[in-house]
């Protein structure tokens, strides 16, 4: 099975990123990775950020990898000004002030989500040490995925 980048991400953010509504991520770090990743949902949910946007808590999935994405840049935000500014794309509070926005594209939702706990950061997800053990959801998982990557390059 492949190795995959992965990021976890707070609801009600990551539910907002896979749907494509999301399309800057706000970090304290940077990073230099560029490509597809895929993201994962931690257990905790922002439910003041639930609230803040209007987001039912209950729709949302935790504790599992939920869909995919692609940075292709990272902004850089020297004031909070400019920050303010690209809010209707990162969808954060004014509060706390995060200074790197990794720029996204592609977002996809998965059908299956995959159970896992998450990390800190960027880190590598050996699919094959998923919970998941059953081949056809697996083999469906990854038919889903071709079938879409070749669909969308036609």
């Amino acid at each position: 099975m492949p190795i995959a980048k992965c990021l976890s991400v707070s609801q009600p953010f990551a539910d907002l990123i896979i749907k494509g509504k999301k399309t800057i991520e706000l970090r304290k770090w940077n990073t230099k990775f560029r490509g597809e990743f895929l993201i994962h949902s931690p257990m905790k949910i922002k439910f003041q950020d639930c609230k803040r946007l209007g987001i039912n808590e209950a729709n949302l999935m935790t504790g599992a990898i939920i869909g995919k994405a692609v940075i292709y840049d990272v902004k850089t935000y020297k004031t909070k000004k400019e920050l303010q500014a690209d809010k209707k794309y990162h969808f954060a509070s004014d509060e706390p002030y995060r200074k790197y926005g990794f720029l996204l594209k592609n977002a996809k939702e998965f059908k299956i989500p995959i159970p896992c706990k998450g990390k800190l950061g960027f880190f590598d997800m050996h699919l094959d040490d998923t919970i998941i053990k059953d081949e056809d959801i697996t083999s469906d998982l990854f038919d889903e995925e071709y079938r879409t990557q070749w669909i969308n390059h036609h």
